[in-house]
């Protein structure tokens, strides 16, 4: 199970029933187990008290869904991975739907959506910053870069929930009427959204990386003939390419971990799709959705922080093959293997 012993679904919990004509005959630590309080909570509680539970419980269970499912730990790995045939469905299907009667929480969804938006903000994001970057760093005026390097890093002081509210009222209504989809926020409006947060991280990292080569490279490839961009295409780019690399995986970090921007543009629809323009949720959206609507200690605060957990292990093994990817690509341009 995912959370322990005690995390058994909704079925299992109410499974045995005590009736409270059967007070008297029942062990005070097994009532207690059975009620789910501590032991200063029964101590503080008389027999009226009591009994008033064990009623509220056998209403509970009178109330529960007449459905062979209701009887599924939903929490097992199976249920939060793979694909279950759910009553009603004619195939089995991934499904997150944490408050429906039957708990249901699949985590493919919110991967593929997390996935999807990543991917179209990284995207839209790198070429244009690494494009601007070398254009600062290499081509760009002496006057024109002092205000263009501090103007694109002045993006990154722009509030996610700002460039979320600006998804949502103006490019979902632009892109909707450019391409005419039907889900007027999706994955599309939102990874756009998410790439203008990424483009002054990813331009600060790579254009530091490509200022940080030495001028004598440019000057020799200028001394050969080639021009100035020749110099920084191919030869400033390549010698710069680990800490261009570096700003990448910044990026997706940066991008995987936003909140606002795909709460507020994606259309929170938790489907398995890999189309651009269908609604989708993400991770970070769905913590930041659920989180204050649970029941503390219960099955989906729990498996909320497993998503938590999970993100968090993605992030830190992006940044590990990252970083032993930039450590071999430094091995590569100093000649070493």
């Amino acid at each position: 199970m995912l959370v322990g012993a005690t995390n058994s679904s909704l079925a299992q919990e109410y499974r045995e029933i005590i009736p409270p004509e059967d007070f008297a005959r029942v062990p005070p630590d097994r009532l207690r187990q059975y009620l789910g309080l501590t032991r200063q909570q029964f101590e503080q509680m008389d027999e009226e008290t009591l009994k008033d539970l064990m009623s509220l419980r056998i209403e509970a269970k009178a109330q529960m869904p007449d459905d062979p499912d209701a009887e599924l730990n939903t929490t097992e790995w199976r249920y939060l991975l793979g694909p279950h045939q759910w009553t009603g469905y004619d195939r089995p299907a991934y499904i997150w739907q944490p408050v429906s009667q039957i708990h249901k929480y699949n985590l493919l969804p919110l991967f593929i959506g997390s996935l999807k938006t990543t991917f179209v903000a990284l995207l839209f994001a790198v070429p244009l910053a690494i494009a601007a970057a070398l254009y600062v760093s290499q081509l760009a005026h002496p006057r024109a870069r002092e205000w263009l390097k501090p103007g694109i890093e002045l993006l990154s002081g722009i509030p996610s929930v700002v460039l979320g509210f600006f998804a949502l009222i103006v490019m979902a209504s632009f892109f909707q009427a450019l391409f005419g989809y039907p889900s007027r926020l999706n994955a599309f409006v939102a990874g756009l959204a998410l790439g203008l947060a990424v483009i002054p991280v990813v331009f600060s990292i790579a254009e530091d990386a490509l200022t940080s080569v030495p001028r004598s490279y440019t000057e020799a490839a200028l001394a050969l003939g080639s021009t100035r961009w020749q110099a920084a295409w191919q030869i400033v780019l390549p010698a710069a390419l680990p800490g261009v690399f570096a700003a990448t995986v910044l990026g997706f970090g940066r991008a995987i971990g936003e909140t606002m921007i795909v709460l507020m543009a994606s259309g929170n629809a938790s489907i398995v799709s890999w189309n651009l323009f269908d609604s989708t949720r993400t991770l970070t959206a769905t913590i930041a959705a659920e989180l204050a609507e649970t029941v503390v200690g219960g099955h989906h605060y729990r498996v909320l922080f497993l998503l938590g957990a999970l993100l968090f292990a993605v992030t830190f093994v992006a940044n590990l093959v990252g970083d032993l990817v930039i450590h071999r690509l430094k091995g590569r341009l100093e000649g070493r293997r």
